[in-house]
């Protein structure tokens, strides 16, 4: 390997180490901070997807360059590899939009909960569903939780609960690509 050659692999190597392994922790941080509800932390991790997604883009280029210089493109498992990279790449697009939806939903819900106009409004509003007690009953008895008023803090914690279990779904299958790709490199 010429010296040319191994610093495109280093490269590679470190973009993936020093990428990788921050965007993942991140995604996988995030359904708990969601639960709690703790808007700053939630935020701070969004905005490190972000940025250590785009950054993660490099161990792509690196290792599209390293290929081409080894005259190795046209092997199947760096193939594979560059096509599962891309659809984790479009994954972690899903978890940012999935993260954003939880921080604005989280925001709905600190400020309906925070303003006590707010939640008589809420409670005073008029549901298209029929709201007659016996038609409570038989959804009680049914199993099934009472209608939530939109723009509640009570639907905005549920749109939450939905990201949060968006995300932590997507981030496995994103963490789990990542160590095929591992060991895609590896073993070759």
């Amino acid at each position: 390997m010429s010296f040319t050659e191994q610093l495109v692999l280093w490269l590679h190597v470190g973009f993936a180490l020093f990428t990788i392994g921050p965007v993942s922790v991140a995604i996988m941080s995030t359904p708990r901070y969601v639960r709690a509800r703790n808007l700053t932390v939630v935020r701070y991790l969004y905005r490190t997807t972000r940025i250590f997604a785009l950054i993660s883009l490099g161990a792509l280029i690196f290792g599209i360059v390293l290929g081409q210089q080894l005259h190795e493109l046209a092997k199947p498992w760096l193939t594979a590899a560059m096509t599962l990279f891309v659809v984790a790449i479009v994954l972690l697009l899903i978890i940012i939009r999935d993260q954003r939806k939880a921080i604005s939903a989280l925001d709905v819900a600190e400020a309906a909960e925070g303003s006590a106009a707010q939640a008589v409004n809420a409670t005073a509003s008029v549901t298209v569903q029929d709201s007659s007690p016996e038609a409570a009953d038989d959804a009680q008895a049914a199993g099934q939780p009472e209608p939530v008023q939109p723009g509640s803090p009570g639907t905005a914690r549920q749109v939450a609960t939905v990201e949060r279990g968006r995300i932590a779904t997507m981030g496995a299958v994103v963490s789990l690509i990542w160590l095929v790709i591992l060991v895609l490199m590896v073993w070759q």
